[in-house]
């Protein structure tokens, strides 16, 4: 079997240099590395395969539209963003690919991306030349098949977000989305109940077909009533179960009572803390 080292292997998008980030990255993965990364499961008898890892700052775009389509790509580290760009120049973010998930299977159909990746932060991405895959596939059926459930799951989860932007109001939206990123979050070993946004308020808007002030406003609220806790891009959640369930938010004057009582709490709370010291003395 052909190493995929050999392939000479190369991107429009050049790899950044010089910085500490990239010479700490890892430059290969063995085919079960792969696919542990996946989370699938296939009986390997050969893992002489080694998958090139490429490196790519903020900003940087993996690949873009109308690139001649030579390459599926997996996430190592890092997050990202897919979006559709129309004839006007309008983005539409498709999704934001995090640790575990593959992107470029849109190449596939018409050997051409007709979207493209950018990277949100730093990161490390997996390149896996489709001409590898198709040679995996004819001597390994078990890992083919695991690979295509893979590319269902993609497209499953944006059947299902999809679905959401057509049937819930603007705060379920943005509630399943905190969902969303808390499920992903603690599926990569992480907090799902602590985290950092990668994404900006407007991405976020654009990704569920609302405006940033709509977004920011729900946070707000959220915040207000106790779900979750903002600071910037930083969030805490509260009650993962009434986000999961969230249909619409109460009346604002329920969300000021709510707020009231908050703020009343933490004032008490505050005092009793201030005057148990002079107690004790």
């Amino acid at each position: 079997m052909t190493d995929v080292r050999s392939n000479g292997i190369s991107l429009a998008t050049p790899s950044p240099s010089g910085a500490a980030w990239q010479r700490q990255a890892k430059l290969w993965s063995s085919l079960k590395e792969v696919c542990d990364l996946l989370r699938i499961s296939a009986r390997i008898t050969n893992d002489d395969f080694q998958f090139q890892h490429m490196q790519f700052k903020a900003g940087q775009r993996i690949h873009t539209i109308g690139q001649p389509f030579d390459m599926l790509y997996i996430v190592n580290s890092g997050f990202l963003k897919t979006v559709m760009i129309d004839e006007l120049g309008n983005e539409q973010v498709l999704g934001f690919p995090m640790k575990g998930d593959m992107f470029g299977i849109d190449g596939i159909h018409r050997k051409q991306y007709s979207t493209e990746t950018v990277a949100l932060t730093n990161c490390d991405v997996i390149l896996v030349p489709f001409k590898i895959f198709s040679t995996l596939g004819r001597t390994h059926a078990e890992l083919e098949a695991a690979i295509y459930g893979v590319m269902s799951r993609e497209l499953v989860r944006e059947q299902g977000m999809i679905g959401t932007l057509g049937s819930l109001s603007a705060e379920a939206r943005v509630a399943r989305f905190l969902v969303f990123l808390s499920e992903r979050f603690a599926e990569m070993g992480y907090s799902g109940s602590q985290f950092n946004l990668r994404m900006t308020r407007q991405e976020i808007g654009n990704y569920l077909g609302l405006t940033l002030e709509t977004v920011s406003r729900t946070f707000s609220a959220f915040n207000a009533i106790g779900m979750i806790s903002v600071d910037q891009r930083a969030i805490v959640i509260h009650d993962l179960q009434s986000l999961r369930t969230l249909r619409r938010l109460p009346p604002s004057r329920v969300r000021a009572k709510a707020d009231s009582a908050k703020k009343r709490a933490e004032a008490a709370a505050a005092a009793a803390a201030t005057t148990q010291p002079m107690a004790a003395a």
